[in-house]
């Protein structure tokens, strides 16, 4: 049955008036397709913020269990672990966004198939000649490395192939909107086993030093991983044919590559700071820095969540051509970006000692270290998803530049400032770093895409001249 214009308002006028903001807030979001969008989006935020839940409170059962000497050297060579895997898929796990889709929508089956399989064997063998590299590099250095660290670094080396299976697959997985599978093996599936191991070890009786904990480690690395594995095979078998597969290796590494060098800076910038303190001070200095740094981390978090929601909308808004638009969603990105940041920064400066305290009684020493972190974050947060924008439109070297920029000023720093002040020194370099990252995508905002900025209490107010 059909209503005029007249007719389908008085109805929706008789809705009580839940209903009709369920309506309006449904055309807002683009019906059915928006909503898929953000309940994913949502999804991925949930599990975020339960990986984060968990990962600081294993952090704390870990310094208690271990000490604040063997818990430094943990986070030491795990801060290695991060920076080195996360760049060993070679950027084919982000190029997965785009190849998967369209091999699908053009019905190109046997490229479909060759990247399926064959990113992984390229992000697998990667991985292993970086992990026989690696342990030649801690061999060649054992003479200036101190002792303790030699047989974490070499168990490190180890988990490197897992964590870059892992991290390809959570891109393909991504492509096919299967994000729990993606995420999950390694956001909470990883930490939990973990959690469990330690606990186990430490209940048993067993050492708990930096070797066991890297040992068990190891473990969670690849028991997660195979497992989605075998589980994304079965659904990759339901989803595609068999057939012959067909390999574009020099179109998938063109496009990967820029990407992976993006990523890399803006990983590198994230624990510089960490590696360069242990080269200068004790693991118990290093593991106060890092207690202090992870305590903040949900400013940080606010930040990526907000980006990864909005993105899609972003994307949407500059394909249709919508400049107004776009430049208001983003004003209003960057506001759901700055109040949440200040109010989370508040919240955490306020009760940050006893946070601290739950790490042990030493790591309240690392208390004022985090007001000095929370500038750089709040800066950052300041311009909300800024980077993904420019990325968008077609500024991914500018805002490469801008990563490795930052990234200078921070090893520049910690390396004048981490010899006379310790982890003072890193909390100042890793400030001064992320300030100079935002007014460096600031200016490439200005320049390039002729945005006029306007400062105001609620961060940066973007408007086109």
């Amino acid at each position: 049955m059909a209503w005029t214009g007249t007719e389908a308002a008085s109805r929706l006028a008789g809705r009580r008036l839940p209903w009709r903001l369920w309506l309006r807030l449904k055309a807002r979001l683009g019906g059915a397709e928006g909503l898929v969008l953000q309940r994913l989006a949502g999804t991925v935020f949930l599990i975020r913020v339960l990986s984060a839940l968990l990962a600081y409170a294993s952090q704390v059962l870990f310094a208690r269990w271990m000490g604040s000497f063997e818990f430094g050297i943990y986070v030491y060579v795990w801060t290695w672990v991060l920076l080195i895997g996360q760049s060993l898929d070679l950027g084919l796990a982000t190029a997965a966004q785009r190849f998967i889709p369209e091999y699908r929508e053009r019905r190109l089956l046997d490229l479909l198939r060759g990247y399926v399989s064959g990113s992984r064997w390229l992000a697998l063998g990667s991985a292993i000649a970086a992990a026989a590299l690696c342990a030649g590099v801690v061999r060649l250095l054992r003479p200036w490395l101190d002792d303790y660290t030699i047989i974490p670094l070499y168990l490190a080396c180890m988990a490197l192939p897992a964590y870059a299976l892992a991290n390809t697959q959570d891109g393909i997985s991504r492509a096919y909107d299967w994000v729990g599978l993606g995420i999950v093996p390694t956001y909470i599936a990883r930490q939990l086993l973990l959690t469990a191991m330690m606990a186990a070890a430490y209940f048993a009786g067993l050492p708990l030093d930096a070797v066991t904990a890297m040992v068990l480690a190891c473990l969670c690395m690849w028991v997660p991983a195979l497992g989605q594995l075998v589980v994304l095979n079965r659904r990759l078998r339901r989803r595609i044919e068999p057939g012959p597969k067909a390999h574009d290796i020099k179109l998938w590494m063109g496009t990967a590559l820029p990407i992976l060098m993006a990523e890399g800076f803006y990983l590198m910038l994230a624990h510089a700071d960490v590696l360069i303190l242990q080269q200068f001070r004790p693991p118990d200095e290093v593991a106060v820095y890092y207690a202090a740094a992870k305590t903040l981390a949900l400013v940080s978090f606010i930040h990526f969540s907000i980006g990864v929601t909005m993105a899609h909308r972003l994307s949407s808004l500059h394909a249709a051509g919508d400049r107004k638009s776009l430049v208001a969603f983003l004003a209003q990105a960057i506001r759901w970006t700055f109040w949440p940041s200040i109010i989370a920064t508040a919240l955490l400066l306020a009760i940050g000692r006893p946070l601290l305290r739950l790490f042990g009684p030493d790591f309240t020493g690392g208390y004022p270290l985090m007001f000095l972190l929370a500038i750089g974050l709040l800066a950052r947060a300041a311009i909300g998803p800024m980077g993904r924008l420019l990325n968008m439109l077609g500024q991914q070297r500018a805002c490469a530049i801008a990563c490795a920029g930052a990234f200078a000023v921070n090893i520049g720093l910690c390396f004048v400032l981490i010899p006379m002040f310790g982890a003072l020194g890193a909390a100042i370099a890793t400030a001064a770093a992320l300030s100079v990252e935002t007014f460096s995508l600031l200016r490439v905002a200005t320049r390039q895409l002729g945005f006029q900025i306007v400062v105001g209490i609620g961060g940066f107010g973007f408007y086109p001249r």
